[in-house]
């Protein structure tokens, strides 16, 4: 990969582990997000075109996402890095972000992602208005992980928080031999 901006501070976006996987695995190529208590007086908002993914671990989610095409289920992978360790392996650049208000438009991104129905349809009517957020994107597979030492800055229930440029030998060497993903699900074109 070599069209980054060397200037760029790196942001993290928090995502599900087994998106994050899906992502790297060109099983999905949409992001929803409904946002939460954290995310501010205007809720959630996409900030970042280009971001690393954090990958949030909770057991639950296994029961939330759909199975493999093959039918086997998605199981949480055991720690890829030490405790106390972030591992950082998926780059994403947003192609196309907005929000759907109409369940319908939503039902048609269900081929571009692994959650389930009833997940998506919970967060579409959480809140004071129906809807969701997407982004449509585009992934990178790291072939050297970007491991930073957890710190409380990544921590609560917010989507976004900034990353140290220079730590563990930085990010630039890490998005240059970065792996770009094939979309097979493909892209939802008529949102681009």
């Amino acid at each position: 990969m070599k069209h980054f901006d060397p200037e760029w501070r790196p942001v993290a976006f928090k995502e599900w582990q087994l998106v994050a996987e899906a992502l790297a695995a060109g099983e999905q190529s949409v992001i929803l997000r409904k946002g939460g208590i954290s995310e501010g007086k205007l809720g959630f908002q996409w900030l970042h075109e280009k971001f690393f993914l954090f990958p949030s671990l909770f057991h639950e989610q296994a029961q939330q996402v759909k199975a493999f095409s093959n039918g086997s289920l998605r199981e949480i992978p055991e720690a890829g890095a030490e405790e106390g360790k972030i591992v950082f392996s998926v780059y994403v650049e947003a192609i196309r972000t907005g929000r759907l208000t109409d369940w319908d438009e939503v039902m048609k991104l269900d081929p571009y992602h692994i959650w389930k129905e009833e997940i998506v349809r919970e967060r579409f009517e959480w809140g004071d208005e129906p809807g969701l957020s997407y982004a449509v994107v585009k992934a990178w597979q790291l072939t050297d992980p970007w491991i930073l030492a957890d710190r409380a800055s990544f921590g609560g229930c917010r989507s976004w928080f900034g990353l140290p440029p220079e730590e563990e030998g930085g990010w630039p060497g890490r998005l240059e031999s970065a792996r770009a993903v094939e979309a097979t699900v493909g892209l939802p074109e008529w949102l681009i």
